[in-house]
């Protein structure tokens, strides 16, 4: 779907608004979005992830709303490339080919309209777009985030185990008070 010629939508290719927005990703995943096919998966950066998003035509996406415009979860529904975009850059995800035909794409995006089921975790907008286009429920985000959370908790529990051990080592000091 990222060779087709469809809908030409400008965009800009991803560079410094990867630093901006904290968003960390392979850009040989990525490719600027000049021109959109329906049943393309779409994605646009955020302030420390990807929202992603599958092109249906006609300058429209259907997408997870989730925790797109704050901390309420929200159903997938179809709304305009602009309004999905929210003023950022646009890009195509083109790292593996999708499972299905774009038509069927577009079907199995559209069959889950509605659906108010959103889980940061189990059911975001990426495993939306993964079960749309290969009919895995994953999130590659998520996979990454979870050993990088791990580091984080394992580090944690080590600060917190070595300060114990250093107030509990104070606390076998004893002192004489006779000799005083």
């Amino acid at each position: 779907m990222c060779n087709q010629r469809h809908r030409r939508i400008l965009v800009s290719w991803p560079g410094s608004e990867i630093s901006e927005r904290g968003v960390y990703m392979h850009t040989e995943h990525y490719r600027a979005a000049s021109v959109i096919a329906p049943g393309a998966h779409v994605v646009t950066p955020r302030r420390g992830y990807l929202h992603h998003g599958i092109y249906v035509g006609d300058g429209h996406v259907i997408h997870y709303a989730g925790s797109n415009w704050g901390w309420s979860t929200g159903p997938v529904e179809e709304i305009a490339l602009d309004r999905f975009r929210c003023g950022h850059s646009i890009w195509l995800r083109c790292d593996r080919p999708a499972g299905f035909e774009a038509g069927e794409v577009i079907r199995r995006a559209r069959s889950r309209v509605g659906e108010d089921l959103y889980r940061i975790f189990t059911n975001n907008c990426e495993h939306f777009c993964e079960w749309c286009l290969r009919g895995e429920h994953r999130s590659y985000q998520v996979e990454a985030w979870f050993p990088q959370a791990s580091r984080l908790l394992k580090t944690t529990r080590l600060v917190r185990r070595s300060i114990s051990s250093q107030w509990l080592d104070c606390g076998k000091e004893t002192v004489d008070v006779e000799r005083f």
